[in-house]
């Protein structure tokens, strides 16, 4: 009978279209801020020698099983990560997003992208176990960075929304396990 009770209890802890990583829920289904729907494209964890950084979750109005797919996609995006690690600083977040971006995209566009890559690094903090941020793409104003809970800014373009999901799905990738679980277990 315990059991039984148990196994209830677990069922209604959890909500609906749900399912946990790394003590996380990551929910199936978000609603935005205009009521448009988005839908858990997938979501894994970000590791970096053998370190859980966060768990990156990947949203979009419109699902793709594939990188371009995800980019190209009209509608909004959302990607969330929560912290795993004890602390980040914000030195080694800009250095991360520098990083993907410069391994990514083409010289040019990092050219045109330059003056809204320094907005956008300069809206970092140093962030903990537990934070999350929420990089909120609407095609109609742009990604809004928002930092536990408080916005920081929005970037606009769709270019450079384009150029922040090629962190995680591009040629080089944060790493491929990440892109892999964001495209819902797809290369």
């Amino acid at each position: 009978m315990r059991m039984v009770l148990l196994c209830c209890f677990l069922l209604v802890a959890l909500p609906v279209g749900a399912k946990e990583i790394a003590g996380v829920n990551v929910a199936e289904t978000l609603q935005s801020d205009d009521g448009t729907m988005l839908h858990l494209n997938g979501a894994g964890i970000r590791s970096k020698f053998f370190v859980k950084v966060y768990i990156g979750e990947l949203y979009m109005e419109n699902p793709s099983s594939s990188a371009e797919g995800v980019i190209d996609a009209a509608g909004q995006k959302k990607v969330i990560l929560h912290f795993l690690h004890s602390k980040v600083e914000k030195e080694k977040l800009v250095d991360g997003w520098n990083e993907g971006f410069k391994g990514n995209t083409a010289a040019a566009d990092l050219t045109v992208l330059q003056d809204r890559l320094d907005q956008f690094n300069g809206f970092f903090v140093d962030v903990k176990k537990n934070d999350v941020i929420v990089l909120d793409f609407d095609p109609k104003t742009g990604t809004r960075v928002i930092i536990q809970g408080e916005e920081k800014g929005t970037i606009e373009g769709k270019d450079f929304n384009d150029a922040l999901l090629k962190i995680w799905l591009g040629n080089k990738p944060v790493t491929s396990s990440l892109k892999k679980d964001l495209l819902g277990g797809k290369k």
